[in-house]
């Protein structure tokens, strides 16, 4: 069973939370891991606002997103963001998208996380 079947997840921040930098960036690494680990699929992991740095060269969690990635979970990242903060040519994983993309995502969901 997988309860994340029909759930969006949203990261609109570099991690989880509001701690310092090291506390989030570690939180989405065990977040994301555990995801794998019980084999949870969500529907979409969306990136946008200071979260898109998730996707980009030099993140904490690259390879936890390349592993749910290569499981069939979409990774979009919002490109008006990417833009932003100067990473649009450093996305590692993923695709690069824009709202159109991830409304649609949103508006399909059953359940949508903001983290």
């Amino acid at each position: 069973m997988n309860p994340f079947a029909d759930t969006v997840i949203i990261f609109s921040n570099d991690g989880l939370g509001r701690g310092d930098e090291a506390l989030r960036h570690q939180l989405a690494v065990n977040y994301l891991r555990t995801l794998s680990e019980l084999g949870y699929r969500p529907q979409a992991l969306l990136f946008y606002t200071a979260g898109v740095k998730l996707v980009a060269a030099g993140s904490p969690c690259l390879a936890e997103l390349e592993t749910l990635a290569r499981a069939g979970v979409p990774l979009i990242a919002c490109r008006t963001c990417l833009d932003h903060y100067g990473l649009t040519g450093r996305v590692e994983v993923g695709e690069i998208g824009n709202l159109l993309r991830i409304v649609e995502a949103q508006g399909n969901a059953g359940k949508v996380l903001t983290l």
